[in-house]
This record gives C-alpha cells, structure tokens and sequence, in this order.
C-alpha cells in the first residue's frame, strides 16, 4: 500500500481517539521548572536568559500597558518552537501544520488585540481605519480596504505558519525518498542528494524557530496598535 505524502499531516489516532491533545501537553514536560534556589543547573539559565532577552525586545517598542502580555508572548513563543522542533525528528507529528490549530491560536489573540484597542482607545482604534487627509470620494473605498485587512490578519498569521511548516515537511519527505530510491542504483548521486537533504534539515530548524518568532512579533505589533 503507497502511502500519500500528505499522510504525515493527518492527526494520529489510537483506538478511534484523537492524540492531538497529547500532543499538545507532553512538550509542556520537557521545560525545565523553577526552583528555589539561588543558583540553578546550566539550562534553566538559559532558559532564564533568553526569556529575559526575548522580554526585552518584544515589549520594547510597546508602553506599559501592553507589558501585561510579556507572559503570555514569551509562553507562546516557546510552545510553538517546541513543538516546530520536535516535529522534524522522525515518526512524529507536528500539531503546528495544522490550520485549525494555527486560527484556533491566531484567531483569539488577535481578537483580544482588537477588543483591547476599542475598549482602551476607541477613537485612535478606529482612526486607522481612514487616515487623515483622504480625499472624500475615497473614504468608503478606504474603509471596506482597511476593514477587509484588518479580518484577514488572523488568517494570515494561521495560513503563514501552516504553509511554511508543511512545506518543509513535504520538500524533506521527498528528498529523503529520492535518496532511497537513488540508493541502489545511483549511490555518488544519492551521497549528494543526502548532503542536500542535511543542509535543507538545518534550514527547516531554523524555518521552525523563525515562524514561531514571526508568528508572536506580529501579534506583538497587533497589540502595539492597540495600546
């Protein structure tokens, strides 16, 4: 039986019952957890440091009001870069290619953005809706513009990182095949191929790392519009 390519994208089972949700909690055990003490072992420091880094930069451009989030980004931030990492190791399954999962995180926070500009600023939340000076026959035009981008944000902070992700995942499933299927009858081309195929493992790492960042600075910059 061949399977499809798109099979490593389908949500894991056991018994008819969904593992998504494991999925989702068993990375929560690889973070190291806090202690008491005054000096801690080599990885909680950097995980100290660079939470503390990450902080800084994040909530730079934002005031003080948005600081309330420094929490929830930075956890953000490390979940999804858990869970794009762990997912190119072999015989595992990346939630993080799945759109649902994406909109089900995009789609909230960046209503809570929204809710907190309107609530927060009503009038400069919805000045951005026309900007000053816009000649008079173009306001309507400018108005459906700005509120059709406004919607599409959340849709595309989800489609971005499932695209990116998935597309990985299928451009090292295939090399991978090609140098299978190469093996046999081409071994100095499949030596290459499999060069090729090491090289495009460590862009995808850092692909995985980067979306995460891309994916929580644009929610970063959503909230700095609102506060």
């Amino acid at each position: 039986m061949n399977l499809s390519f798109f099979d490593q994208f389908m949500s894991p089972t056991m018994f008819g019952v969904p593992l998504m949700g494991l999925a989702l909690l068993l990375p929560w055990l690889l973070f190291p957890k806090t202690s008491d003490h005054w000096l801690n072992n080599r990885l909680s420091t950097t995980q100290a440091w660079f939470f503390s880094t990450f902080t800084k930069q994040l909530m730079f451009p934002i005031n003080t009001k948005g600081h309330t989030w420094s929490l929830l980004l930075a956890s953000l931030m490390m979940f999804l870069i858990t869970l794009n990492l762990l997912g190119l190791l072999p015989y595992t399954f990346t939630p993080t290619t799945q759109l649902s999962l994406n909109l089900g995180l995009a789609v909230p926070l960046w209503l809570a953005t929204v809710l907190t500009g309107l609530r927060n600023q009503t009038t400069h939340a919805l000045g951005h809706m026309l900007p000053e000076g816009t000649p008079t026959p173009l306001i309507p035009v400018l108005i459906i513009i700005e509120t059709i981008s406004l919607f599409i944000r959340p849709l595309a902070l989800g489609v971005r990182l499932t695209a990116n992700l998935t597309a990985g995942h299928l451009l090292i499933q295939l090399i991978s095949t090609a140098v299978l299927v190469l093996m046999p009858l081409m071994p100095t081309v499949s030596m290459l191929t499999m060069i090729v195929l090491f090289l495009l493992t460590l862009l995808e790492i850092a692909v995985a790392m980067i979306q995460a960042y891309v994916f929580v600075l644009l929610l970063s910059l959503y909230l700095q519009e609102n506060v």
